[in-house]
């Protein structure tokens, strides 16, 4: 049993970490043909995220291993796989109840982690990603990442929910976790502008609590932040991405082979 259990375990972290590698990756290359030179000079910055978010892929894969040992061995979650074990009308609901409680969890346990002590002692490492990027999804300390992972695995043993739903919130989940940190928007303008938008979480919102703090909790929905007045409402990329697009200018072929040279006398000495 408790090597099963042991190899269950290991095989759910290497699902998230891949899954982690495999879209940050395709994000964080969609960025340099959509806006290059965003992530110019964040290589140590971009490490950094992806060493934390490959310790964290480890905490969420253990109990999602032992879960999904559970579930197949001795049915311990709510998790289905009979399309007819409930109403197909109840396939719906069952995805927007995990949103909205993976979201209601999200902003309460996120405001904990901006009281001083605790930012100070974890979250202080998510937000050491000044702007944010697609590696950034996932940089947690440990602390923040048990915070994280515990939450659709109490919701499986709760609520039930097909396979296949679950699936698809795992993907929103992952999804948005990275695209809300990639320092553009990805989606339609009718998701993040005008009356949808204005109950959608997308990159304009988040980047806005990466840059001011105390305010854009959410994680899917504004809801708990406009009830609890915590939504300072959506940035603007446009200034951000034109101060890197007058870098790149300015920059120039002199300047680059100047900064080369100087990097060379730099490693010299």
């Amino acid at each position: 049993m408790l090597l099963a259990v042991t190899l269950s375990a290991l095989a759910m972290t290497l699902i998230v970490g891949v899954r982690y590698l495999i879209v940050s990756g395709a994000f964080a290359a969609a960025t340099r043909v959509r806006h290059p030179g965003l992530y110019t000079g964040l290589d140590a910055q971009m490490r950094r995220e992806v060493a934390w978010s490959l310790a964290s892929a480890a905490i969420y894969g253990i109990p999602a291993g032992v879960l999904a040992w559970g579930w197949r061995a001795h049915g311990w979650t709510r998790v289905y796989t009979d399309l007819h074990d409930w109403p197909l009308w109840y396939l719906p609901v069952s995805v927007a109840l995990y949103l909205i409680l993976h979201d209601t969890w999200f902003y309460w346990t996120h405001r904990w982690m901006h009281r001083p002590a605790v930012f100070k002692a974890a979250h202080a490492v998510h937000h050491a990603s000044r702007p944010p990027t697609a590696w950034a999804a996932m940089a947690f300390h440990p602390l923040e990442a048990v915070t994280g992972a515990v939450a659709i695995p109490l919701l499986v043993l709760a609520i039930p929910i097909h396979v296949g739903a679950l699936g698809f919130v795992l993907t929103v989940m992952t999804v948005m976790g990275v695209t809300n940190h990639m320092g553009w928007e990805v989606f339609p303008r009718f998701m993040w502008r005008g009356p949808l938008g204005g109950w959608l979480i997308t990159a304009s919102h988040h980047q806005r609590h990466h840059e001011q703090y105390g305010c854009n909790y959410g994680l899917y929905f504004r809801f708990w932040d406009r009830l609890c007045g915590t939504d300072r409402g959506i940035g603007d990329f446009a200034r951000s991405h034109a101060k890197v697009a007058a870098a790149r200018t300015d920059r120039g072929p002199v300047a680059r082979r100047d900064a080369g040279a100087g990097r060379g006398a730099d490693r010299a000495a």
